[in-house]
């Protein structure tokens, strides 16, 4: 039997460390001892170490068949790093935010494949537009998504199923989007709109930045991906923005220097922490617009998914885990070779790796609708 490592024993982590125990050897490593005792239980082997220390986690990752990456985002490119030096296959959700493309000619060395990005979105949205753009001129993108709580509860109806400080990032990181074949710079949270969802109503889209490599490896004219949350959410974020409460200067309180960033994350993970049974939900819906043998034609998926209380497992568990299970699977059955680094797009290119995530996606009931348009 194969034998696999998942780094993070977090949300998402465990969500795949389970699935992947279905065929596979699975060891779960972190340093929190109750999410991986709680792993343990469930029969998954577990190992406790600090994801900074790179001797220790080169040499579990030297012990496996293939790694997984779900630590979180600031040590992603360097853990990458190492892994590839390992020479070992990964696929990696950790969403850093360096440009993972500089890593590309050290896996070509160490003849590894490196999927990153391999999420829901970034993730699914890369690999839905990759497979469209090898089959037919597409002229726009635009990718809609968001996780949400079913309870909505003031002042900020959200709760973010993971760190609030990576949403932050979300609301003041420039967005970068394409328009007429250039790169432009939008600043985050604008650009606002209202759009209707099925078993959801009406949400409020905006700018942010999640097309990442798509703006490198896609040559098409117009691009973007937009957040979407309860209406009013982006109204009291704007209302923090504007009146430095994610200013990264430092001031002096009391004689201490404190960066106010850190003051309204460590509020806002109270406020924003979702319960351990809480009810969400994962909703996207991504059109690709262009035009196939001549002809006009659109491509709208829909995607609807909420939390599944018979494994407990959250909907962005799912949603982004078992894409990136997915993934696992098809470079472990040798169905995806490609060396060097990944995005999500370069998988979509293969029509049967395509069919394959999406029908391995079907089988645990996430659901990507699809309309002709």
């Amino acid at each position: 039997m194969k034998k696999i490592v998942v780094f993070g024993a977090g949300m998402v982590g465990s969500a795949m460390a389970l699935d992947l125990k279905k065929d596979y050897d699975v060891t779960s490593v972190d340093l929190n001892p109750e999410n991986l005792e709680q792993l343990k239980q469930k029969g998954v082997n577990t190992l406790k170490a600090d994801f900074q220390d790179f001797g220790k986690i080169k040499e579990i990752a030297s012990q496996h068949d293939l790694v997984i990456g779900a630590v979180p985002g600031f040590l992603g490119f360097n853990f990458l790093n190492e892994i590839i030096s390992t020479g070992k296959n990964i696929v990696d959700i950790s969403f850093f935010p360096e440009d993972a493309f500089l890593l590309d000619d050290f896996a070509k060395k160490n003849n590894v494949i490196a999927v990153v990005d391999c999420g829901v979105a970034p993730g699914m949205s890369n690999l839905i537009l990759g497979y469209h753009n090898k089959r037919m001129t597409v002229d726009d993108f635009t990718c809609y998504v968001g996780g949400l709580p079913v309870e909505r509860v003031q002042p900020f109806e959200y709760k973010a199923p993971f760190s609030p400080i990576d949403v932050i990032e979300e609301y003041t990181r420039p967005a970068r989007i394409v328009v007429d074949g250039k790169e432009v710079i939008k600043e985050p949270l604008s650009e606002s709109e209202f759009l209707d969802f099925a078993h959801v109503g009406t949400l409020e889209a905006f700018n942010t930045d999640g097309l990442r490599s798509l703006i490198k490896t896609m040559n098409i004219p117009n691009m973007k991906e937009k957040t979407l949350r309860y209406p009013g959410h982006i109204d009291k974020i704007k209302f923090l923005k504007q009146s430095g409460f994610f200013s990264e200067k430092e001031i002096m309180v009391d004689n201490q220097k404190i960066r106010p960033i850190d003051i309204t994350a460590k509020i806002l993970f109270d406020k924003w922490k979702l319960g351990k049974e809480e009810e969400e939900f994962t909703v996207m819906r991504i059109t690709v617009i262009g035009s196939e043998k001549g002809k006009p034609k659109t491509y709208q998926y829909d995607l609807f998914d909420k939390y599944d209380p018979q494994t407990k497992t959250s909907s962005m568990a799912r949603t982004t885990g078992y894409t990136a299970t997915a993934a696992a699977n098809l470079i472990l059955q040798g169905k995806f070779d490609r060396k060097g680094i990944n995005p999500p797009e370069f998988i979509g290119e293969d029509e049967n790796c395509f069919n394959s995530i999406l029908s391995y996606l079907t089988e645990r009931n996430v659901i990507y609708r699809l309309k002709k348009l």
